[in-house]
This record gives structure tokens, C-alpha cells and sequence, in this order.
């Protein structure tokens, strides 16, 4: 689905000037109100955002854990 928002063009210049991408920073305000309110899960989250996901566990941890003691970190 694809949304458009219309600005008018002086508060989207005033909003341009403050720095990043304006479509970026919409879609990230949306999308954390709606997980605030409950309606999305974090799953949805990086999704919606594209963060990629990695399957971490907890014996990766303790794995690197053991290899940063030996090397005395």
C-alpha cells in the first residue's frame, strides 16, 4: 500500500529544512505511534522500517562471551 500525505509547501519546506528524509521520518513517527498504542509488534516494526533480523541465541552469546575472555576483553 502506498500512502500520500499532503503538506502544505511552506511547513514541508520548514520540515525539509530541519534535515533527513521528510518520507523517512513520517513513516518512522507513524509507525511509532502505532506501536505505542499497541497496534503493531516489534516484529512489525522492523519490518515496516526494513531493519533485517538475526537469528541471535543465547549460546551465540555465551560463545563470544568465551572467545572475548581468552582474548583477555
Amino acid at each position: 500500500m502506498n500512502l500520500t500525505v499532503e503538506i502544505p509547501d511552506d511547513v514541508a519546506q520548514r520540515l525539509n529544512a530541519v534535515g533527513g528524509d521528510l518520507t523517512r521520518r513520517a513513516l518512522e513517527a507513524l509507525v511509532a505511534e502505532e506501536y505505542r498504542q499497541g497496534n503493531l509488534e516489534k516484529p512489525d516494526l522492523r519490518r515496516l522500517l526494513g531493519l533485517e533480523t538475526i537469528d541471535y541465541t543465547l549460546d551465540d552469546l555465551q560463545r563470544e562471551r568465551a572467545g572475548l575472555q581468552r582474548l583477555g576483553l
